[in-house]
């Protein structure tokens, strides 16, 4: 037989769709570089330093199916879930940590109609790194309304930046990068701003860390307004994030139609395990998580004591405005065996880590004699 070889032109390269060719990249969290006589840490991808809990790993330890296929549905966890929050468990949809639960949303809402005119979402910019990505895989176009100089969204701008085309509004709270919660007044009215046929997506990622007496709290919101979507994970709080366990909560008119969306066999048995073990010993959870709100706050006044003028945290992981020496601070800290996440020339977001690293980076700071230290 007679191989025939194809002429290597342009045309006859395989090429994406053009939505692809446009879409930002995503990018992680590096590790740190190791450094002589310096013990290593990474605070670049606001993980759980401190892992989940013992009954998690129990359940790690003596999981025995994993040749199986979970259940589709995950009914154990939406259950448990259900109980868990007091909602019902049919109102809720598992996916592959929040950002599987906001892709199935997104399936499902935004995206290209049949006559090829694009759907809108509106979210705050800066904001969680993967929503352009997501919205363009979709088929959706981005709308980015910049956030206020102090790191929290402009509301306001963001209800006046909704067209007939927008079908979809994500409010990250607190808002990944930069830190800021949102106000549970502001929100409800931003809210009773929008048409009722726009879903409003309140991502509360971060819930458990947030300390802010006024902040919104998604669930009272969702049982309230019929098009109001909440997203939540286990992956920050409970230290599950290699697993993947996370769910969009919405009422039925909204539900019947993620869930069509849904991917199938989105959390993996061991995972929904998991994060049942994790609710049902909450309350280690908790101090868990307290113990990582009192090292953000050590570090808040520590950077606030250098002059440092930043925005509120209430994740877990503080926010550093560099502007222009962004780039030149993170590679400050890798030289001293931190891995941060540096984004442009926008700033550097830092995790909040074990209490020598973020003793090691407050003495990086208080080294750092440049922006943004009030003048």
């Amino acid at each position: 037989m007679t191989e025939t070889s194809i002429p290597a032109d342009a045309d006859s390269v395989v090429q994406p769709r053009p939505a692809v060719g446009r879409l930002p990249k995503y990018v992680a969290g590096k590790p740190p570089v190791d450094v002589p006589g310096l013990e290593s840490f990474k605070l670049s991808s606001n993980e759980n330093p401190l892992g989940p809990v013992p009954a998690v790993m129990d359940v790690l330890r003596t999981a025995a199916d994993i040749h199986r296929y979970p259940d589709a549905g995950s009914t154990r966890l939406c259950a448990a879930l259900g109980e868990f929050l007091d909602v019902p468990a049919a109102d809720i949809v598992p996916g592959a940590g929040s950002l599987g639960a906001l892709n199935q949303i997104l399936a499902a809402f935004a995206g290209q109609n049949d006559n090829g005119v694009q759907d809108e979402v509106i979210y705050a910019w800066r904001s969680f790194e993967a929503y352009p990505i997501c919205v363009g895989l979709a088929g959706a176009k981005s709308v980015q309304v910049p956030v206020r100089e102090d790191g929290s969204h402009d509301l306001p701008a963001m209800a006046a930046a909704v067209t007939d085309k927008t079908k979809v509004v994500l409010l990250c709270t607190p808002n990944n990068p930069t830190g800021p919660a949102l106000g549970a007044v502001e929100t409800e009215d931003f809210i009773l701003s929008v048409p009722r046929d726009v879903v409003i997506v309140i991502d509360e990622a971060y819930q458990e860390f947030v300390r802010a007496g006024d902040a919104v709290n998604g669930v009272d919101l969702y049982r309230k307004y019929p098009n109001v979507m909440v997203l939540r994970t286990f992956s920050k709080a409970h230290g599950l994030a290699g697993l993947r366990v996370g769910y969009s909560l919405s009422q039925p008119e909204i539900t019947q139609y993620v869930r069509a969306a849904a991917t199938p066999f989105a959390v993996s048995g061991i995972g929904e395990s998991a994060a049942i073990a994790s609710m049902e010993n909450y309350s280690q959870v908790v101090e868990r998580v307290q113990s990582l709100v009192d090292e953000r706050d050590r570090v808040m006044a520590g950077l606030k004591d250098l002059g440092w003028d930043i925005p509120d945290a209430q994740g877990n992981f503080v926010w550093l405005p560099l502007g222009r020496n962004t780039q030149e601070f993170a590679a400050l800290a890798q030289s001293q065996a931190l891995s941060l996440r540096a984004f442009g020339d926008d700033g550097v977001r830092v995790s909040i880590g074990e209490v020598a690293a973020n003793s090691r980076f407050l003495e990086i700071c208080a080294s750092y004699t440049k922006e943004p230290r009030r003048s």
